[in-house]
């Protein structure tokens, strides 16, 4: 089966950044509305920087700067 659209390059390899709990946009960038994290075939991040990136989002959720789960609405 063939594949349609264009491949994702990961984002912190194209910047030669790491990501960081520090850099709270960016760990929210890759978080859905709910606070869950997006799984590589949506965020288009490598294997090695999406086992980063969960780390340091746990990291920062055990700091405070990132919720756990998202406010309910109602």
């Amino acid at each position: 089966m063939a594949r349609h659209g264009k491949f994702k390059t990961c984002t912190f390899c194209d910047d030669s950044i790491v990501p960081s709990y520090k850099n709270v946009e960016v760990l929210k960038s890759k978080l859905t509305e709910r606070g869950k994290i997006l799984p590589r075939r949506v965020t288009g991040v490598c294997a090695k920087h999406q086992r980063i990136l969960a780390t340091e989002v746990k990291r920062a959720r055990h700091i405070a700067l990132v919720p756990f789960v998202a406010e309910n609405i109602h």
